[in-house]
Order: C-alpha cells, then structure tokens, then sequence
C-alpha cells in the first residue's frame, strides 16, 4: 500500500505498523517523534497504530549537540 513520508511517497506492506515502518527506515523510535495524519502517535503506540492506504506521515528525528 501507498502511503506518504516526509512528503514522499512510499510503498509498505499491509496492516504494518509504526514501528515496523521506523526499522524499514532504520530509524531508532526513542530518537524520533511520529505524527500520522496531523496527529501526534504516543511512542508507546508504535507497534499498536496500524497505518492504512493514503496516511500521511511526518518523522522528526531528535539531534543532540550544541555547544
């Protein structure tokens, strides 16, 4: 199925979920924030918020440093 990711398009499998789309990204869940459809996911909700056709995704990857 289709769904979009920072503004890009993208083809996942049925029914995965958030947590399965961060691994495909290789992104590590503690370090991002993931909002589906306009609407903050709790981090605790990852592997329980099914996607569906069409979601549009947007992931805010957390960057230390700074002096």
């Amino acid at each position: 199925m289709n769904i979009t990711v920072n503004g890009k398009s993208i083809e996942i499998e049925e029914n995965a979920n958030i947590l399965q789309l961060l691994s495909r990204l290789d992104l590590h869940p503690q370090r991002v924030a993931v909002e589906v459809n306009r609407a903050i996911v709790k981090r605790g909700a990852y592997d329980s918020h099914t996607l569906t056709k069409g979601d549009e995704i947007e992931i805010l990857q957390f960057v230390g440093g700074g002096a």
